[in-house]
């Protein structure tokens, strides 16, 4: 009797033991293959060179003294007009004394070609081949108000009195108006503060036009002739090449070059003539 019991007992624990068996095995999570995570492949180091910059903005016609540093630069990006520390250790002291010949900003490589040493001329080294500088003196009502600054382009215009002969109502005096030269570019222009009606406003006395020496032979000539000079300020839209309306100024130049009158100044005396065709 007793060994039937130990039997079916032994049963029950075997029984007992696979039914545990069979609900590990299913309990048992689905094995998850490893992500293998690579890093990424180092980038090269970026060579860096000194490179000669401004440490603050320079306006044209700056001294460049105490503006100068030295400044990291990517390799890659240094060109051959920019100035290297390893090639030219002591640029800051070979440069004392050179002014802006153009504007430069701050952090912006220096290159000699915008520079100018002070034993030249500042006019002379800005202007361009085959140009000349011709000043006239101007004010606040014959420049638009004031508002004609360096770089702007104008139209010079005369303006002279004629007396007429005659009696009665006949005689008396006749203004006579016209455009003497178009588009030149303002070089300077000679400008102080003064009060005027309790505000502070700048008036340019003196301008210095961009021209060529025909041009400046007929600005002399109406400097002489003219009871008045007026400065007419052009948009930048056809006066700047490149601006939309530049090609049609310069097609208007030349159909007036073409059918137009030339103006002859003889002996003082201003006289339109109609080439022939």
């Amino acid at each position: 009797m007793q060994f039937a019991r130990l039997a079916v007992v032994s049963i029950a624990l075997l029984a007992a033991g696979g039914a545990m068996f069979v609900a590990m095995t299913f309990m048992e999570p689905v094995p998850v293959e490893p992500v293998i995570i690579t890093a990424a492949p180092a980038q090269p180091p970026i060579k860096l060179v000194d490179v000669l910059v401004t440490s603050r903005d320079l306006p044209m016609g700056s001294p460049i003294e105490g503006a100068l540093d030295w400044q990291a630069w990517p390799a890659d990006g240094a060109g051959p007009t920019l100035i290297l520390k390893s090639l030219r250790p002591n640029a800051v002291e070979e440069l004392k004394g050179s002014i802006a010949r153009q504007t430069f900003f701050a952090g912006e490589p220096v290159r000699e070609a915008k520079l100018i040493k002070t034993d030249h001329g500042f006019m002379s080294a800005i202007l361009p081949a085959g140009k000349r500088a011709v000043s006239v003196q101007i004010s606040a009502e014959t420049s638009a108000g004031g508002f004609v600054l360096p770089n702007d382009h104008v139209d010079v215009i005369m303006t002279r009195r004629r007396a007429t002969t005659g009696t009665g109502s006949g005689a008396g005096e006749q203004f006579s108006t016209e455009t003497v030269l178009r588009n030149l570019r303002v070089l300077a222009i000679d400008q102080t503060i003064e009060e005027k009606d309790g505000e502070r406003v700048v008036v340019g006395s003196t301008a210095t036009l961009e021209v060529d020496p025909t041009q400046a032979e007929a600005l002399t000539a109406a400097q002489q002739m003219a009871d008045k000079l007026v400065l007419s300020l052009r948009s930048i839209a056809d006066s700047v090449p490149g601006s939309p309306g530049y090609a049609a100024f310069l097609l208007a130049e030349e159909e007036n070059a073409k059918h137009g009158k030339i103006k002859v100044v003889r002996y003082g005396v201003s006289e339109d003539v109609t080439p022939a065709r």
